[in-house]
C-alpha cells in the first residue's frame, strides 16, 4: 500500500538558517515559495529577502497572468487566477533566462497590479549580481501544461503551511481591499479561489519543505 511522504516543516528560524547555506555556495539559487491563495507567500518572501537584501530578490510568478482582454476572449475571466489564465510558458522561459544569465545583463520581469487587475512588462529589473532569487506563486510544483517544467528549474520549492481559517479571513480582505463587497470577496473565493487551492495544495508533496507561517 502506497504512502503520501511526508514533508519535513521549518520554521523561520531553520529557514533562515538555509538561506544562508545556500548564500554560501557561491552560485545563483531558485528558490520556490508556493502555496494557496491567501497562505502568505509573498509576505514570507519578503521576510527572507530582507535577511539578505543586497544578495537577493523576489520574482512573483502573478506578472505573467494574462491581461483581462485575453482572458475575456478566451471565455476565462471569471476563473482568473486557475493554471490556465497565466503564461506559464512565458514564465518558463523567465526561468531559463535568470539561470543563464550574463554578468553584464539586467533580466526584466512582469509585475502584477492588484489595484488595476492587470500584469506590468518590465517592472522588475533582476541584477545579475542577485545570487539568491526567491520565486513565489501559486503553481510552482503544478505539473499540468508549461508549469510541468518549473520545479526542475528550481533549487528547492517551499510550500506555505497556513491554517486554512486565516487564510479564507485573509483572502476575502483582499477581495475587499480592491473593491469587492464582502458578499462578493466570499462568492469570489468559493467559486474561484477555493478550487484553485484544492489543485495547489495537492501539489505539496513536490516540495522539499513546508513552511510553518502562522
Amino acid at each position: 500500500m502506497s504512502t503520501t511522504p511526508t514533508i519535513p516543516t521549518l520554521n523561520l528560524a531553520e529557514a533562515s538558517a538555509r538561506l544562508a547555506t545556500f548564500l554560501a555556495r557561491g552560485k545563483r539559487t531558485l528558490l520556490g515559495i508556493v502555496g494557496p491563495p491567501g497562505a502568505g507567500k509573498s509576505t514570507l518572501a519578503e521576510q527572507l529577502q530582507a535577511l539578505h537584501p543586497e544578495r537577493s530578490q523576489i520574482v512573483p510568478m502573478d506578472g505573467y497572468h494574462l491581461a483581462n482582454v485575453e482572458l475575456a476572449r478566451l471565455g476565462r475571466a471569471g476563473r482568473k487566477g486557475a493554471p490556465d489564465t497565466f503564461d506559464s510558458h512565458g514564465y518558463v522561459a523567465l526561468l531559463h533566462r535568470l539561470r543563464d544569465q550574463g554578468a553584464d545583463e539586467i533580466v526584466y520581469a512582469p509585475t502584477f497590479r492588484r489595484e488595476i487587475e492587470e500584469p506590468i512588462a518590465g517592472a522588475i529589473p533582476i541584477h545579475p549580481h542577485a545570487e539568491l532569487l526567491i520565486a513565489e506563486g501559486n503553481y510552482l510544483a503544478h505539473d499540468e501544461g508549461g508549469w510541468r517544467h518549473v520545479a526542475a528549474l528550481m533549487d528547492e520549492i517551499w510550500f506555505v503551511d497556513v491554517d486554512p481559517a486565516l487564510r479564507l479571513q485573509r483572502l476575502v480582505a483582499r477581495h475587499m481591499q480592491f473593491g469587492r463587497s464582502e458578499q462578493q470577496a466570499r462568492d469570489w473565493v468559493a467559486v474561484t479561489d477555493e478550487p484553485n487551492a484544492r489543485l495547489i495544495e495537492a501539489t505539496a508533496s513536490r516540495a522539499s519543505f513546508k513552511v510553518r507561517v502562522d
